[in-house]
């Protein structure tokens, strides 16, 4: 049930025009809590961004399930996604790691028993980045046996750079925030070329999140071309997500998730395709059904 309520980092407080529907998924979130301390000390914790405070956003946008995906404060300690996703429901609640080639065996394994069913690569800025992108190749083929894929935050710029290495990777690969599409050049993009032909390659997905790091308000105009391209090239593997607590914080503020999620009806107009985008293919990616 959606509900007018004020959530922290996120603008506006009341419920989405959009009616999702039952089961729908919101595939891109962090969680912030301070009794998990930061990897580094000194590292600010972004303050009322946990899970109960999600659970709220929750009930305003009206959807039921989740994919934490663990922030850079905590570098490679995965904790926090894992006590929130026993905190917003392990029957409903999924996860994305960090982690570095050195991880063993059994915390693998480990992860996975908490939820856990991909890794991150943040490397849009590497001067903040907790992974090179000399991890991924390492990385890629040890997650296979676990069924988990790749998710990856990249400029254009950089998947261009990489393109043969992106090429060869094993399993699935997910490129959120719409690989940063929108910030680039339209439809004749180089890196909008690589991204539509790995797409071509059955294995690859796409997150319709962040519109704010490519494009400006309200509308984001900017992110309709590039995700009608996408739909209609992938429909079976577009997820979408909030990204709350929007740590990438646009030059504007804090956005109004309400209508992030009511974008979603400008990018994915048919109601059936919006159904798969929330719910069916979320719950392939995930398995949430399995």
């Amino acid at each position: 049930m959606t509900t007018n309520q004020t959530v922290p980092h996120s603008a506006g407080t009341e419920p989405p025009a959009l009616a999702v529907p039952d089961r729908a998924c919101d595939c891109h979130l962090h969680i912030y809590d301070d009794r998990f301390a930061a990897a580094r000390p000194g590292d600010p914790i972004l303050a009322r961004a946990s899970a109960a405070e999600y659970a709220a956003l929750q009930r305003r946008l009206g959807v039921q399930r989740a994919v934490v995906v663990t922030p850079a404060v905590y570098r490679t300690d995965n904790q926090v996604t894992v006590d929130a996703i026993a905190r917003l429901g392990a029957d409903r609640t999924r996860g994305v790691a960090v982690l570095h080639p050195d991880v063993s065996d059994a915390t693998l394994d480990a992860l996975h028993a908490g939820g856990i069913r991909g890794i991150r690569f943040t490397l849009f800025n590497p001067a903040t980045a907790v992974t090179t992108i000399d991890m991924i190749e390492p990385l890629a083929p040890r997650i296979q046996r676990l069924g988990w894929h790749l998710q990856l935050h990249l400029l254009p710029a950089q998947i261009v750079d990489h393109a043969a290495m992106l090429a060869r990777l094993p399993g699935t690969v997910v490129f959120d925030h719409m690989a940063r599409l929108p910030a680039a050049h339209g439809l004749d993009d180089a890196a909008l070329a690589v991204v539509t032909r790995m797409l071509d390659n059955g294995k690859t997905w796409i997150k319709f999140s962040g519109p704010y790091l490519g494009a400006s308000a309200p509308a984001y105009a900017q992110t309709y071309q590039v995700a009608q391209l996408l739909l209609q090239r992938a429909p079976e593997r577009i997820v979408w997500g909030s990204d709350w607590p929007h740590p990438t914080e646009p030059a504007h503020g804090k956005p109004d998730d309400a209508a992030l999620l009511d974008l979603l009806a400008t990018w994915v107009p048919d109601q059936a395709q919006r159904h798969r985008v929330l719910v069916d293919n979320p719950a392939r990616l995930y398995g949430f059904d399995a």
